[in-house]
């Protein structure tokens, strides 16, 4: 629920208002002349009558002084919806804006807009982004507080910031632990603590674990990458021993005699895991309370600071496509295609190599940062047959997880035998939301190459989705079609979501068309259709993919389009897109 409005101005400033203008008023007055006086026109606006004061241009000082007095007149719910409500969320650019706001419309229009930003589906009344972020602070303030607000806890952070964890191993009581191998072995005493995990966080990873630590034992849950520190009996000598330290491999001032981060005693695991264990660590306290690390800093500036290129721009094609995972998760396959010939190349020992790096990041409407990708292309041919190959391309693929909702896409990339040699992209995303009830599709892709992977690839590696491998087309630019030379066939494919189940006989029921038109007359060149249930006779969910050969069409412009006819649920859906054949 948004809080309530401030609607009264200070006292103070309304008085100071008033005498202001009523020395004004005076001081007209006292200057006016007499009939036997000459008539002299007013020397500056502040002389002028007729002149309107909210017009006066202010030197710096008084603007300067102006905001000043804003930002300590930000008091009531302004200062709490900022201070409080929103301070895990706004960004420093928000932050500065909204001190700077003159009167309550003005606040009132930019909270508005505030969480029209976040919105994940902009055309609904309700925002539901925001209803969640305020049940986030309600459940934080009732389920964390200890001594202060839950909200202002390192767990109610956490859980406003991502969110609700996928499972908590708790130990409100602390007491017996049975330390696992990589702590070191052995049985102690904890003070309370708890494990959360996440199975995915965006801009984080996978597998995220995190522990919060009771120290104080005063229900004051606070985050730590400290192992150790929930071993009560660390500091007493002689018990809470570790493994080795039992067997008298290990001495206990060992735990306190190395510089690490942690004082974990050592055990049959130490060598090989506590160590990396310890930068894993660190690289995710930074990742939890920063943006996500960068590897081409040099590239990272076009976007920071938005650099002029010194020479001319690499050329290179997006394309970004859309598949639902889950009921709240998009995958966004993209995929960036690179002429062999706009790279530089350097031969050496008879090979001819060139080297591409990319950078990518997407970010909400308000700069935050949910995703970034880096990698790095390398083209290598024999010195013989590098003029041969660059008439071909290259292609990336990146697959990202993304919410629904808006965002932007910024992609560097730079050739790194010319550094001056340097490509930038950016765009406007709108990831979809899938309505439960309502019938959705991917993409639909066109694809130079599709086939079925093996049980082991599932999921995994490039141009990957499911269990079939498919390579998009990448048009030459984002207005261009796609082009497909005759001896190649036209592979597509594409998902449909939400089909009707009938409660009888727990199956779908929907026809599948499929249809070739030649733009140019209009004219359907080929119309197949299929039964939903020779595809997936009990899913929710189907994948059309299908290979056809295109030798017979003449050179021209046509469209493949993929139409489903839900009997069940009584909707009907379809998505098309255009080639040409050369």
């Amino acid at each position: 629920m948004m809080p309530n409005r401030l609607r009264n101005t200070g006292f103070v400033l309304v008085c100071a208002l008033v005498f202001v203008s009523a020395q004004r008023i005076k001081a007209q007055q006292s200057s006016t002349p007499s009939p036997d006086q000459p008539q002299v026109q007013p020397a500056s606006p502040d002389q002028d009558p007729n002149f309107d004061p909210r017009k006066r241009q202010l030197s710096d000082k008084t603007r300067a002084a102006a905001q000043k007095a804003l930002r300590q007149e930000l008091k009531g719910t302004y200062k709490t919806w900022l201070n409080d409500e929103v301070a895990y969320i706004i960004a420093d650019e928000e932050r500065k804006a909204f001190l700077t706001l003159a009167n309550d419309e003005e606040r009132d229009a930019f909270i508005e807009q505030f969480w029209l930003r976040r919105n994940p589906d902009p055309d609904s009344p309700e925002n539901t982004y925001r209803e969640e972020h305020y049940r986030r602070i309600a459940y934080a303030n009732e389920h964390f507080a200890a001594g202060k607000p839950g909200w202002k806890t390192d767990r109610g952070h956490i859980y406003i910031a991502f969110g609700p964890p996928d499972s908590i191993d708790g130990h409100p009581s602390g007491g017996s632990y049975e330390r696992p191998m990589e702590e070191g072995g052995g049985t102690t005493s904890t003070f309370p603590f708890e494990q959360w995990h996440y199975r995915y966080l965006e801009g984080i990873g996978e597998g995220i674990d995190l522990e919060f630590v009771d120290t104080c034992q005063c229900g004051d849950y606070h985050f730590t990458i400290d192992r150790s520190e929930k071993d009560a009996l660390k500091y007493v000598p002689n018990a809470g021993n570790t493994r080795f330290e039992d067997l008298g491999k290990s001495d206990r001032k060992d735990r306190f005699s190395h510089a690490g981060i942690e004082q974990l005693g050592n055990g049959p695991l130490h060598n090989s895991q506590t160590e990396s264990k310890q930068f894993e660590r660190l690289e995710l306290q930074s990742k939890i309370f920063s943006p996500p690390p960068v590897k081409f800093k040099d590239l990272e500036a076009y976007f920071s600071e938005h650099k002029i290129l010194k020479g001319p721009p690499l050329p290179f094609e997006v394309r970004t496509d859309f598949v639902k995972v889950t009921d709240s998760t998009d995958l966004m396959p993209v995929t960036l295609q690179i002429k062999n010939r706009d790279i530089t190349f350097v031969t050496k020992d008879g090979v001819s190599k060139g080297v591409v790096n990319i950078l990518g990041k997407v970010t909400t409407l308000t700069d935050r940062t949910i995703q970034t990708f880096e990698d790095t292309v390398e083209v290598t041919q024999p010195a013989e047959l590098l003029e041969k190959s660059l008439d071909r391309k290259s292609v990336y693929w990146k697959a990202l997880p993304l919410v629904p909702g808006i965002y932007r896409l910024d992609i560097v990339i730079k050739d790194v035998n010319n550094p001056d040699h340097v490509g930038i992209y950016a765009r406007g995303i709108t990831v979809p939301t899938y309505h439960e009830e309502k019938l959705g599709t991917s993409s639909l892709i066109l694809a130079d190459q599709m086939n079925t992977v093996s049980s082991r690839e599932i999921g995994n590696g490039n141009f990957v989705i499911g269990n079939t491998f498919i390579r998009p087309r990448v048009a030459p630019n984002p207005t261009a079609l796609v082009s497909y030379p005759r001896s190649q066939p036209l592979n597509f494919w594409m998902q449909v979501y939400n089909l009707g189940i009938d409660e009888a006989t727990k199956s779908n029921s929907a026809t599948v068309t499929y249809l070739i038109t030649d733009l140019a007359s209009g004219s359907v060149i080929l119309e197949k259709q299929l039964e939903s249930k020779d595809l997936g006779p009990h899913s929710d969910q189907l994948t059309v993919e299908r290979t056809l050969p295109i030798a017979g069409l003449t050179p021209g412009k046509y469209k493949v389009t993929v139409k489903i006819n839900d009997a069940i649920s009584k909707q009907e859906i379809a998505q098309s897109a255009s080639f040409i054949v050369e």
